[in-house]
């Protein structure tokens, strides 16, 4: 079999991800023998509809930025186009029942167009709040929402009607070689009829064209629920929740239930579920490239409060009015001129496709032998008895089911439905992964997972449950374990007021955190379990205490960065001053500080000593598998708009020490893969002593494995990191940048499979870069879901581990299936080929078009 493989290799090898064009045209290329195109070809992507796609999607990129230079450079060259088209927006007699004072199209046009002009006739923001009936604190009534989509539209984008089963037994039908049959099958029952009459004639005939719909029937009822599975996987790919403000509370809905007025909160990583105005926030940044094409962020300001659907939060936060949905807005317009391309074909299938036309090959030298040794042996056997000058009709039907026979020896050897059979089994164990609280969104995912060497996951969250409490806090020179009420009036009772009250200060204003009221009326803190669980710490310090921590205003807000792995936020106070709040990783809030909050609640300077004391408190509470992050704060007298926070010159206030507990049944979920020969590597942004304490708790890091900072790593040249790559079992204080090139070294340099976890929206990079990118369900970003093959539902290590176990099952056993298959087709030819020679047409075995079965 080695022909077959290097045949295999040279015209049918695809690589899991990021295929080349080049690739995907080849295989097509080599394929022949189809006797179903339209069948065979269902399930790969149509790579001229992505063609056409591409260059729609550049034409309108193009038209996009033309239209915004237009905008900002030459403001009046829009006005001019809006007095040619002089078009006049009325209110109908629908609108002003509503209450609604702004018809949708003229509504639509201000954001898509840019239109500060308008957005100023109509009383800027607010007043477009006003005409919609919408308030920035309360939002909209959720009793209105029908009224609203009725007027405004509702936030859906057309999408491609789901075929019927008629079109799926239409597509049965266009297979050629049962189109021959059926033709042999007329010509059968006319020559029967002529010769042997009714209803003796009509048998030969019958049976085969029962045969065909038998065929048919079976394969368009597989292929049929093969789509239903299909699409349902597709549903719960497209489910995106968003947070709003209505009826005065902060909900979570789907993007689909998004209605014109309502108040989204956006943050990083978010896709803009629709066009909106800029209410309020804090640096944001949008990502328009998807619109654009251009890789330069855009700031969002009140200057510049356009935000359009489809485009991408890329740093900071902000309050957003929605102003149009679905198809009033640009992305609902692009999205309209678009068809669906397709998914890349997985490796297997591509791979069966190949294999079904090598056999195709064959089966058709074989069946042309068939024929020619039936035709001569009939010619040979005529001759002898009757002579070749007389011709009779059953003569005629006896080459007819010779040619038959033939066709039916090419149907049998042609395995057609396999690359389909081999799809739907991979739709199954995405199902089954689905209900396992893993989405799978790309095929080859199910394929590739089960040959994975290596596993690099986060931490938070995935190895530990992501339920976060602060356990100790170091402050003005004390360490206190704050787990109980009287752990917190014992802390309360040793620290100056001032000390708390700026400690709470710190807390409140500078965090992402957000106490929220819920429908039933009770109160909930949103956010990332690091920040609630600091917020939460101060709200039961906090007491009773009228402290200063209500008493500024916030300036200005940096959200928290990977990168620089802090946030910080800049308050006014009553006496006129400014005060810059800084929390993050406690060695690099350290280094930011030459003072501190000694016992007397005094700032004083931080000596040596005291230095070293405070680095062996961030230790001894990393070694006991805390997270540590540290709070400093520094006065200032005026401060500079376009500037990012000072980065020296703080007053360190404290550290926390926030327990995160390993979620129960890594351990042997880690056990498992090592057994099994996947190496599990822990990439964090943590200490290296907390990544140390939970490795080993969870048995990543063994006796003969290395952990290592993100700095070292960096530093190290191609050469060290081949030494050392291979014995790295913790990586702390990582950037994302780490992650990725520590993945691209492990595919490049070692040729493993690797599957990388990640969460974060400079987690992209290497989750495209992982031969499997598992982006987190809970805590990731829309930015990072969208790079990933597989979404983790529950962010749970040992779902990861399902996912490799049912990858591998499933790759294992569609390999000895097409093995089996392989072999079953070859001995069904000779048989089939031998028999017909032998008792002058008739078949010893017959094979299932659906899923090539014999």
């Amino acid at each position: 079999m080695e022909w077959l493989e290097k045949n295999l290799r040279e015209n049918f090898d695809l690589p899991a991800k990021h295929p080349s064009e080049e690739a995907l045209r080849r295989w097509r290329s080599a394929v022949s023998v189809v006797r179903n195109p339209r069948r065979r070809f269902r399930m790969v992507a149509d790579l001229v509809s992505r063609s056409q796609n591409e260059a729609r999607r550049r034409s309108i990129q193009e038209n996009f930025r033309n239209f915004r230079v237009a905008v900002y450079v030459h403001q009046a060259a829009v006005n001019f186009i809006d007095g040619a088209k002089n078009k006049e927006y009325r209110l109908t007699e629908d609108i002003i029942n509503a209450g609604f004072s702004i018809n949708p199209d003229e509504l639509a046009s201000i954001t898509g167009k840019h239109d500060m002009k308008s957005l100023r006739m109509h009383g800027g923001v607010d007043g477009i709040s006003k005409k919609i009936r919408s308030t920035f604190d309360r939002g909209i009534s959720a009793s209105d929402l029908d009224t609203r989509q009725n007027i405004y539209g509702v936030n859906r984008y057309p999408e491609k009607p789901s075929r019927s089963f008629w079109m799926f037994v239409w597509d049965a039908l266009q297979d050629m070689t049962l189109i021959i049959l059926m033709v042999c099958a007329l010509i059968s029952a006319v020559v029967g009829l002529a010769s042997e009459g009714f209803p003796k004639g009509m048998y030969d005939g019958l049976g085969i064209i029962l045969s065909i719909l038998l065929v048919v029937m079976v394969t368009a009822i597989s292929d049929y629920r093969q789509s239903l599975q299909f699409k349902e996987l597709d549903n719960e790919k497209k489910k995106i929740f968003i947070h709003v403000t209505r009826d005065g509370s902060r909900q979570k809905i789907s993007i689909y239930d998004l209605v014109v007025g309502d108040i989204v909160h956006l943050s990083i990583g978010d896709q803009v579920p629709a066009d909106g105005l800029y209410i309020h926030g804090y640096s944001l940044l949008i990502d328009e490239s998807s619109m654009s094409g251009e890789s330069d962020p855009v700031y969002i300001s009140q200057d510049k409060p356009f935000i359009l659907a489809g485009t991408k939060v890329q740093d900071g936060s902000a309050k957003m009015m929605v102003t149009a949905v679905g198809m009033r807005t640009e992305w609902g317009r692009l999205m309209s001129t678009l068809s669906e391309g397709g998914e890349d074909e997985t490796p297997l299938q591509v791979k069966l496709n190949g294999v079904a036309t090598i056999i195709g090959k064959i089966g058709l030298v074989f069946a042309t032998l068939t024929f020619l040794v039936l035709m001569v042996r009939f010619l040979i056997e005529k001759g002898l008895t009757v002579g070749l000058s007389k011709w009779y009709s059953t003569d005629a039907l006896t080459i007819v089911n010779y040619f038959a026979t033939a066709v039916t020896i090419i149907v049998v050897a042609v395995p057609e439905g396999l690359p389909l059979a081999v799809t739907l089994s991979l739709a199954f164990a995405m199902k089954k992964l689905m209900n396992d609280k893993a989405l799978v969104r790309h095929l080859s995912a199910c394929e590739t997972m089960g040959s994975a060497g290596t596993i690099c996951t986060d931490k938070t969250g995935t190895l530990t449950t992501n339920h976060m409490v602060v356990d100790k806090i170091w402050i003005s020179e004390v360490s206190k374990s704050v787990t109980g009420n009287n752990t917190l009036e014992d802390l309360n009772s040793v620290i100056f007021p001032t000390t708390l009250g700026l400690l709470l200060q710190g807390i409140f204003e500078n965090t992402s955190a957000e106490l929220v009221k819920e429908k039933d009326g009770t109160q909930t803190v949103l956010g990332t379990p690091t920040e609630r669980a600091i917020f939460q710490f101060g709200l039961k310090l906090e007491g009773g205490h009228n402290a200063e921590d209500r008493t500024c205003t916030k300036v200005k807000v940096e959200p928290f960065n990977s990168v620089k792995k802090k946030m910080a936020v800049l308050v006014s106070l009553p006496n006129g001053t400014y005060r810059w709040f800084s929390k993050g990783a406690s060695e690099i809030i350290v280094q930011m500080c030459d003072m501190m909050v000694d016992a007397d609640g005094n700032s004083v300077p931080m000596s040596e000593s005291q230095r070293k004391n405070i680095l062996d408190t961030i230790n001894s509470f990393a070694s006991d598998a805390l997270r540590t992050l540290c709070l400093a704060y520094k006065e200032v007298d005026d401060f500079d708009d376009g500037s990012d926070s000072p980065t020296s010159g703080f007053t360190l206030i404290s550290i926390f020490g926030i327990k995160d507990p390993v979620r129960p049944g890594v351990k042997d979920a880690v056990k498992a893969c090592m057994s099994a020969g996947i190496i599990v590597r822990m990439v964090t942004g943590d200490n290296i002593n907390t990544a140390k304490a939970i490795a080993k708790e969870c048995g990543i890091l063994t006796d003969d494995g290395i952990a290592i900072e993100g700095p070292d790593f960096r530093s190290k040249s191609p050469e060290e990191m081949r030494d050392l790559i291979p014995n790295i079992r913790v990586m702390a204080r990582s950037l994302p940048l780490d992650k990725h090139t520590l993945v691209t070294n492990l595919r490049g340099m070692f040729h493993e499979v690797v599957a990388v976890t990640g969460d974060g929206t400079n987690d992209a990079p290497a989750l495209h870069e992982a031969d499997i990118g598992l982006a987190m369900g809970i805590a990731g970003t829309e930015v990072a879901k969208e790079s990933a093959d597989v979404i983790v539902l529950d962010d749970n290590f040992t779902t990861i581990i399902n996912v490799a176990r049912w990858g591998r099952a499933v790759y294992i056993n569609i390999q000895k299936f097409v093995q089996f298959q392989l072999t079953v087709n070859i001995v069904a030819l000779v048989i089939n080929f031998v028999s017909a020679c032998i008792t002058g047409g008739v078949l010893l075995s017959q094979q299932c078009s659906c899923c090539g079965s014999i």
